[in-house]
């Protein structure tokens, strides 16, 4: 009995120790398995790609339209003009080859006006030169080649037509361009001058617009000059080609003896 008396108190308070043992283990939080994280690759963030279209426009409205719209202008009037003069020079072109082969032809089977009608129902300049010099066959050869040389002047000056635009923008454009850079500087350093201290975020509004300006001024007189020198090289094939035909159609004529005489 003495015993149980001794070990009564201590089994009660080993259960009671149980009891708060195993509600502290209740009310304690169940440990859960860590959730599985994101899963991020060589530490990328996907971005949305912007169209070349946005990125222009935003470029446009960060330059200041003020500053970037004659610039635009310039473009848009030079590349109209540009495309004018390729269309006109395109068409412009004929075969040589062929119409002086088909003006021989006719001058050995109808003769003059027979040449004439040919060269007036074939299109461009070297035709329109032959049309002239056919003209004055009655007056000889001498006058032939004089009309056939004062045409072809004629003829040069409206191919050339229009290309001194092109040339005015190539120029104006990247002065429109340095012409926002001086000013969107002189912006960065009054706003210097009224804080009284350099900050990058102070400056970089201004200065941003003046390289902004100047690379879109490049950019127009870069595209414009390249349109500019494929007229000139068109220009000058076309002249070369009336040159030799030229020379080719006052042979026929000395070969067939048709001086007016």
């Amino acid at each position: 009995m003495l015993a149980g008396i001794m070990f009564v108190p201590v089994f009660a308070n080993a259960q009671e120790a149980a009891a708060d043992s195993a509600a502290q283990e209740e009310m304690a939080p169940v440990a859960e398995e860590p959730a599985a994280s994101p899963t991020i690759i060589d530490d990328e963030i996907i971005v949305e790609e912007q169209s070349f279209h946005q990125v222009v426009k935003d470029k446009f409205i960060e330059g200041d339209p003020l500053y970037m719209t004659p610039v635009l202008i310039c473009l848009i009037l030079g590349l109209a003009v540009a495309i004018e003069r390729i269309i006109t020079l395109n068409l412009s072109t004929t075969n040589t080859k062929k119409l002086l082969a088909k003006v021989e032809d006719a001058l050995s089977s109808g003769g003059v006006e027979a040449a004439k009608d040919v060269t007036r129902n074939t299109k461009g300049p070297v035709a329109s030169i032959f049309t002239q010099g056919l003209m004055r066959y009655s007056e000889g050869i001498e006058m032939v080649e004089k009309s056939i040389i004062a045409y072809g002047s004629v003829e040069m000056g409206r191919l050339e037509k229009g290309l001194v635009w092109i040339s005015l923008f190539i120029s104006l454009a990247p002065m429109l361009g340095f012409m926002g850079t001086v000013i969107g500087m002189i912006g960065a350093f009054d706003s210097i001058e009224a804080a009284g201290d350099i900050s990058p975020s102070l400056v970089a509004g201004g200065i941003k617009i003046a390289l902004l300006t100047t690379v879109a001024g490049l950019i127009v007189a870069i595209i414009l000059q390249l349109f500019y020198n494929y007229c000139v090289a068109k220009i000058d094939s076309l002249v070369n080609d009336m040159e030799d035909a030229s020379i080719t159609l006052v042979d026929i004529l000395v070969k067939h003896k048709l001086t007016g005489k």
